[in-house]
């Protein structure tokens, strides 16, 4: 009974190691050396966000895009993308996607763009004083980011302060931050002549028709949707944004925090490309504004 017992167990055994392995190639973040023994990278990037990521004619396309084809190259590596529906926090990006997996497809990348570059937030606590991201590594910044107004010049010749938005109208994707700023900041004074739409494209359109005088989002987005209007008429505007918060604030990458010598592999190819200029290259590719973050600055 016993030796049948142990006949029947050994398949049993061997079957779960053989499912344990595949799932890890598929659902556990991996180290550098995993990476290229596998001679593959999965990198996570935002589903449908011109210009970082999108699809366009069936072809993955965008910054991120392009740079993750670079980091694949340099690894002489083949680029597998997961394509991210953002969650309510990047605290959830991170948990679905770094360092736990979703709920429902489990996969994990091995790198994550568009991750914030910022020291608060990378040891923002808990409510019982943990560190919310202790198991995520925030690295290579490759974009300083910002805000962006876009005017139609025959209705708003300038925009010299925020204050002008008591008088002319804008638009804002909703439940953006300049959607709640536009609505909640000076007192509520601008929320009248706010107006918003389920994206920066379709505010644009409503501007080209006359519907509102102006569109405030992402500086990267504006200006690579800038491109589609007539430039004779629509025009970025060069005003700062007081009450918001933060003006400008980086973006780059992260990884799972036990994988610091892919982020290290990770920074040298990121560096060399801002120092390079073949980052700005990219950015101007799409008509996107580029920014180089303060920490490539040479004192």
């Amino acid at each position: 009974m016993t030796c049948l017992r142990t006949f029947y167990f050994i398949p049993f055994i061997l079957l779960s190691f053989l499912s344990l392995s595949v799932l890890s190639t598929s659902v556990f973040a991996r180290s550098f050396d995993d990476i290229i023994e596998s001679k593959k990278i999965n990198i996570a990037v935002y589903n449908d966000y011109p210009p970082y990521s999108y699809m366009e004619a069936g072809s993955a396309k965008g910054i991120d895009v392009d740079i993750a084809k670079e980091i694949a190259a340099k690894f002489n590596v083949e680029l597998v993308l997961t394509w991210m529906t953002p969650g309510e926090t990047t605290e959830d990006d991170f948990r679905n996607f770094l360092w736990k997996g979703h709920i429902i497809h489990k996969v994990k990348a091995d790198l994550m763009m568009r991750a914030p570059y910022d020291r608060s937030f990378s040891q923002k606590r808990d409510d019982i004083g943990l560190l919310a991201n202790e198991l995520v590594h925030m690295f290579a910044p490759y974009q300083q980011e910002s805000w962006q107004i876009i005017h139609n010049t025959e209705q708003l010749p300038e925009v010299e302060t925020m204050a002008m938005f008591q008088y002319h109208t804008i638009g804002a994707e909703i439940d953006s931050i300049p959607h709640f700023y536009l609505t909640s900041a000076f007192g509520g004074r601008l929320r009248d002549n706010t107006s918003q739409y389920a994206s920066n494209e379709l505010a644009i359109d409503a501007m080209k028709k006359g519907n509102v005088d102006a569109v405030m989002g992402l500086r990267t987005q504006i200006s690579y949707l800038s491109q589609f209007v007539d430039s004779s008429k629509f025009k970025l505007a060069s005003n700062a944004f007081p009450l918001i918060g933060k003006q400008k604030w980086d973006l780059g990458i992260a990884a799972h925090n036990d994988y610091r010598t892919l982020a290290y592999e990770v920074g040298d190819v990121i560096t060399e490309m801002v120092l390079t200029e073949k980052m700005a290259h990219i950015f101007s590719q799409y008509h996107a504004a580029y920014e180089m973050p303060d920490y490539y600055a040479v004192e």
